[in-house]
Formats: C-alpha cells, structure tokens, sequence
C-alpha cells in the first residue's frame, strides 16, 4: 500500500511551472503589441516636429528641402536618411503632407499620380513614375527665394 504525504518541494514546483507559463504569455503578448505598432501605416502621422510651420503649402515647399502632399486618395511614403533614421513610413492620406530639411533623404512613393513633390522648392514631376517610385534628395546649400513679396522704393 503507498503512502501519501505532503511533499512542500512538489507545491513550490507547481508554483514555479506556473509562473513561467504566465511570463511566457506575458512575453508574446507584449511581443505582439510592440510588432504591431512597427508596422508601417500604424504610427501617427503626419507634420513632424522639425518642419516649418508655415500657413500656405507654396511657402512651405519653398522653404523645405522636400515636401510631398497627398493631392489623389491616398499614397504610401517613405522618407529616411540614407543608412539612418526613418523619418516617416505610412500611408497619407489626401490633404496630407510632410516636409523635411535635412540635407539628404531617400525617398519612396507608393503611388506617384497621387502625390505632389518639391525638392528644394523646385516642382518635382513624379505622375508618370511607376508604383513604388525612389529618389534621393540632397538639400540645396544656397539660399532660397523668399516666398513673400517685397515692395521696391
């Protein structure tokens, strides 16, 4: 006949199995939050912090380094420094744009047609680019025109 006993080591097991099973579950469900946020098209958008803070989109291409603005439905871009940061990775909608002034950017556009572009102030005319359109901007070093009016005496 066996005997039955307490044994307090075999609780302590248990309780230890059980707390790697809900780290383990902890773990991928944290994994799964953070994979899905680092999908492109799943951050905000869209004027980042560095660019100018214009009122009329002509003043702000003109003093930008880039600037696209979503004119069709809607476009996937990527902007980035070249072996760095990226800058933005989403999809704008119309209405949208971004502008930079770094001095050079890698450039990607998903749906060209739908999109107006201005490096350096100058239009940059990318309708008749396939899908998935790259380019690569290098900022102008001398000086821009000035986009306001100025009365001569």
């Amino acid at each position: 006949m066996g005997r039955h006993r307490n044994d307090p080591r075999g609780v302590g097991q248990l309780l230890a199995i059980v707390g790697v099973v809900v780290l383990f579950i902890a773990l991928v469900v944290l994994g799964g939050y953070f994979l899905y946020r680092s999908l492109p098209g799943n951050g905000e958008l869209v004027v980042p912090d560095d660019s100018a803070a214009l009122t009329q989109p002509e003043e702000t291409a003109a003093a930008s380094s880039l600037y696209i603005r979503v004119l069709g439905e809607s476009s996937d871009i990527l902007v980035r420094v070249p072996g760095g940061k990226v800058l933005t990775d989403t999809t704008m909608q119309q209405g949208q744009y971004v502008t930079y002034d770094q001095p050079r950017l890698d450039v990607t556009i998903g749906a060209p047609g739908a999109v107006e572009v201005f490096v350096n102030g100058q239009e940059r005319e990318v309708a008749d680019e396939p899908p998935g359109y790259s380019f690569t901007v290098k900022a102008d070093s001398s000086p821009r025109p000035s986009t306001t009016p100025t009365e001569s005496s």
